[in-house]
């Protein structure tokens, strides 16, 4: 893994990985019946430092079944491609996302005036000019709204973009919510220059408030650990 990335239990089989870059983009690498799933794939482009995270919890990276997406900006599927190419896992996301994953689409663009928090700027540059690219990969199946993915299920969450998705383990108490919630620059529901609607994005985030759950996983920064139910609600209008 780069400097300062690394590799954190949140719950059993929870783990959450990812360092400075990409915005402190994070991706999370679930163990469940002897397999492992991958939501999202980091900034970087090799899939190192997630090749690097299944070796230290002692797997290989055969072991790792399916690669899901939240959706096809280029911070969550950098090391997309490589990680398909190493390992074999079948890769999902919604139908909304695929021809941009598969490089046949550009991502919805974003406008380009400042708005706080302006460390986020450079990304709102990047998406506009559509820069950096991913490598391009093949999308194996396309999932929605109530899906099963390995022990998830599927969440379709609107908003940031139209095909964004996110991920309830109920057994472990456990929300990945993508970029619906941002603790990285700030905590808030998503930065608002990067949400494309609006209302739908409300509406996710009142969904994710009704799971009441005890960690949540995001895209960008730390996952909320304490408390999480609460903070999550606090971000209701």
């Amino acid at each position: 893994m780069d400097a300062g990335q690394r590799l954190r239990g949140l719950s059993e089989g929870v783990h959450c990985l990812g360092g400075r870059k990409g915005g402190r983009v994070r991706a999370f690498l679930l163990e469940a019946g002897g397999e492992l799933t991958l939501v999202d794939t980091l900034f970087q482009d090799d899939g190192a430092g997630v090749l690097e995270a299944i070796r230290k919890l002692g797997r290989s990276p055969g072991d790792l079944r399916r690669i899901v997406l939240t959706h096809a900006h280029r911070s969550h599927l950098g090391g997309l491609a490589a990680l398909k190419r190493e390992t074999g896992a079948t890769v999902l996301a919604h139908e909304w996302e695929s021809d941009i994953v598969e490089g046949e689409r550009a991502a919805q663009s974003v406008g380009l005036k400042p708005t706080r928090p302006f460390r986020t700027y450079p990304f709102q540059v990047g998406i506009f000019l559509g820069r950096p690219k991913h490598k391009p990969c093949p999308i194996d199946e396309s999932v929605s709204d109530g899906d099963a993915v390995g022990p998830l299920e599927v969440l379709h969450l609107p908003g940031h973009s139209p095909g964004h998705l996110g991920f309830h383990w109920a057994d472990r108490g456990l929300v990945i919510a993508g970029d619906a919630i941002a603790t990285w620059p700030r905590f808030e529901a998503g930065c608002s220059a990067f949400n494309l609607n609006v209302e739908q994005h409300r509406k996710s985030i009142r969904r994710l408030a009704s799971l009441n759950a005890r960690i949540v996983g995001v895209g960008h920064g730390e996952p909320l650990t304490q408390v999480a139910a609460d903070r999550v609600h606090s971000l209701v209008v």
